[in-house]
């Protein structure tokens, strides 16, 4: 699915007509194509599913390498920077920082990769919970491992900018997958690794 900036273009300048200002205006002659401009960029994840994303993305190692071959061997990565914007008020979700885990099984997927699918999943209108699914789900199809965790912590524009105006309010979700979710040893060890030298702190 493309992203029909044309068709944006008109609805900003709408929006600022509504709100009382004049489109054609130096400051705003530029915006609307300017904010279609943001727009393809800022949503460009909704252009593609989930499987079209592990799709793209799916560069793995599939060595015989000694790693992966214990019961409890993970590969961890955390405070991965993304954005994304949430679908309510279109406010923006900030801040946000992403841990994500998975248990090799025979296929191990380029470092890079695990942050580009999570800021793909943010560049979608989304909820902070869904964006950790949609990762969770996407790891899963790339690595073929069912035992996959995703941790996100963000602050949101529609809790610190409006309604109840709160500043450094957090929210922190977990999605755990497998035996993350079953295994009460493994995921006390994703925990030490995700609270370990960070100022990430459950509590």
């Amino acid at each position: 699915m493309a992203i029909d900036t044309l068709a944006i273009e008109e609805h900003i300048r709408g929006i600022l007509i509504a709100l009382g200002d004049d489109p054609e205006r130096e400051g705003l002659k530029d915006t609307p194509k300017r904010v279609a401009k943001m727009y393809e960029d800022i949503y460009k994840g909704m252009c593609y599913t989930n499987d079209e994303i592990a799709e793209m993305l799916n560069t793995t190692f599939e060595d015989d390498l000694a790693f992966g071959n214990a019961e409890n061997d993970l590969v961890f990565m955390k405070d991965i920077e993304i954005f994304s914007h949430c679908e309510h008020h279109l406010a923006l979700m900030y801040n946000m920082k992403v841990a994500m885990a998975y248990i090799p099984k025979q296929k191990v997927i380029g470092l890079s990769k695990i942050a580009r699918i999570a800021d793909m999943a943010g560049r979608r209108l989304q909820l902070q919970e869904r964006i950790g699914s949609d990762i969770a789900e996407i790891l899963e199809k790339i690595t073929e491992s069912e035992d996959v965790a995703v941790i996100i912590q963000g602050e949101h524009g529609c809790m610190t900018t409006r309604g109840i105006q709160k500043p450094g309010a957090k929210t922190i979700t977990t999605t755990l997958r497998g035996r993350f979710n079953t295994d009460p040893m493994l995921n006390n060890k994703l925990m030490m690794l995700y609270t370990k030298d960070s100022t990430n702190q459950f509590g």
